[in-house]
């Protein structure tokens, strides 16, 4: 069984993919339906096997459910154009609005606490499409990605399927395991941010922080566990990341998230390129670094919930916060 660690392993994702992907023809399979493995990696194929496994578990085969999801199946494979190249070649999808995702960001809002945008209505978030400018600061990231920390962008292009732009103000960006494979980031992560911090580093930052949630969801079912029986969802704690308190696989998770983003910005600062002699960069790293700190330091505060599994997580999380776990 594989391991994570705070390093990236394109080898050990493309793995988890692998049992992912079996999981995915199996759950389908028991609701008669087949599908290649190339198309039980698509998030919107991903989606409709969690749907059938929903079915199952309440030991409904209801015949129209069945033929709802069939022809849920047969809009999925209109969408996908043929088999997808090998992860080396593979390009990351930015992606159009699509019903999958439209769901997927439904459900992401509803899960939000009531709030207004100061002037009495609802934040609200949509997906929007990707303009030729957009899809030109994709390119010049991944070039970044690629000059400055190869290992981080060959395990995206393992754990990446679509990336979906957002707008609005109720949502900065998410994953959801219901979409594996599809990560949704806000349009204004594109553009420049506070202290002219570039946006090609904005959207690194982004693609490596949501690819750090898709490759722990994919672990937490595909891997050895980080958390004993019964600790993730047993108490909630206070996090870096969110004002509210989230349960220990929501730490864990931050902390994975935040190692990563510092690691990201040392290498960019280590990269020679442009963006290496900002000072806004410079600044968002010691960010980050601070906010890994806490978040190692909390964890640490519940490291006998943690298999040995996570507790090797946490040591790698620490010695990139610069203490020991």
């Amino acid at each position: 069984m594989s391991a994570v660690r705070v390093a990236p392993d394109a080898r050990q994702s493309a793995e988890e993919r692998t049992v992912l992907v079996r999981m995915t023809r199996s759950a389908l399979a028991r609701a008669g339906l087949a599908v290649t493995p190339a198309e039980a990696a698509h998030p919107a194929v991903v989606e409709i096997a969690h749907l059938a496994q929903r079915g199952v578990h309440v030991g409904t085969a209801d015949p129209e459910r069945i033929g709802r999801l069939g022809r849920m199946l047969d809009w999925a494979r209109a969408g996908i154009t043929g088999p997808p190249p090998p992860a080396a070649t593979r390009p990351v999808e930015p992606a159009a609005p699509a019903p999958h995702l439209e769901r997927s960001v439904a459900r992401a809002r509803n899960s939000l606490p009531a709030r207004d945008d100061g002037a009495g209505k609802p934040r609200e978030s949509a997906l929007v499409a990707w303009r030729e400018h957009d899809r030109e600061r994709l390119r010049e990231t991944i070039a970044l990605l690629t000059a400055a920390w190869p290992e981080a962008w060959a395990e995206l292009e393992e754990v990446l399927f679509q990336v979906a732009l957002l707008d609005g103000s109720a949502i900065d960006g998410f994953t959801d395991f219901g979409v594996h494979g599809a990560v949704f980031i806000h349009r204004d992560r594109l553009g420049p941010g506070p202290g002219a911090l570039p946006g090609t580093v904005r959207l690194a930052e982004a693609l490596v922080h949501e690819g750090a949630h898709t490759r722990c969801n994919a672990a937490s079912v595909a891997a050895a566990p980080f958390l004993r029986p019964a600790q993730g969802e047993a108490q909630l704690v206070a996090t870096p990341l969110r004002i509210d308190p989230r349960p220990l696989t929501g730490l864990f998770q931050q902390v994975v998230v935040l190692a990563r983003s510092v690691m990201l910005y040392e290498r960019v600062l280590d990269s020679g390129t442009e963006a290496s002699a900002s000072a806004a960069v410079r600044l968002r790293r010691d960010e980050l670094a601070a906010d890994a700190l806490a978040g190692v330091r909390t964890l640490m505060d519940h490291r006998d919930a943690l298999t040995d599994h996570g507790v090797s997580v946490l040591e790698d999380a620490a010695r990139v916060a610069g203490i020991r776990a």
